[in-house]
């Protein structure tokens, strides 16, 4: 009888009945595993996008009219874009940081849980990450649709039909980067859970 009523006083302390939440005496969770996977996704699929970007060159032979001046070589090249410029520069500030915080996760990987403060500035930094890529890839998206597309209102032609191969590196590009901001949000999200379970 003793015995029974000292377990249930134990299995009173260890769970409180007003939160539904069970306390325990363990380290806090480490998902940091996971997030150097997600961080090396980042690194690969940065890189990727950067080196298709920026071997994204074609030179076409466009006509001049009027005639007889016959026909001039003309080039397509990222950097005759300051939104692709902007992509390169935020790929490689990506590519960067996920190298560095690959770092930070494998060195924490096999240890306690860092302290709520470093989750705390993971989340920051991450967000400031995602929302410099989400700027960039949505910047060239748009110059990448007026390529495509053209708009017929402003009289700005479309290009994409003359330069077919310059236009699917920077579509490959673009895909590749938005996957990266993707990911991005993915490690604020599981940071954020990292958070969340230490505080429970």
């Amino acid at each position: 009888m003793a015995v029974t009523e000292m377990t249930d006083t134990l299995d009173t302390v260890k769970t409180a009945p007003e939160s539904g939440y069970t306390t325990s005496d363990g380290p806090p969770p480490n998902y940091f595993r996971i997030d150097f996977l997600l961080r090396l996704l980042l690194l690969v699929s940065a890189v990727i996008s950067l080196v298709v970007l920026v071997t994204s060159k074609e030179s076409e032979v466009i006509a001049v009219l009027p005639q007889p001046f016959g026909a001039i070589i003309r080039d397509a090249k990222f950097n005759y874009s300051p939104a692709f410029i902007y992509l390169v520069v935020a790929l490689g500030v990506a590519s960067l940081y996920s190298i560095k915080t690959m770092i930070f996760s494998c060195a924490v990987m096999s240890r306690p849980a860092p302290s709520a403060k470093i989750l705390f500035g993971l989340i920051i930094f991450d967000i400031l990450m995602a929302a410099i890529m989400a700027s960039a890839v949505g910047t060239a998206g748009g110059i990448g649709y007026l390529g495509l597309k053209g708009n017929s209102h402003t009289n700005w032609v479309k290009f994409c039909d003359i330069y077919g191969k310059f236009c699917r590196h920077v579509a490959a590009s673009i895909i590749l980067s938005l996957f990266a901001s993707i990911i991005l949000v993915l490690l604020v999200v599981l940071s954020a859970y990292s958070l969340y379970k230490r505080s429970n």
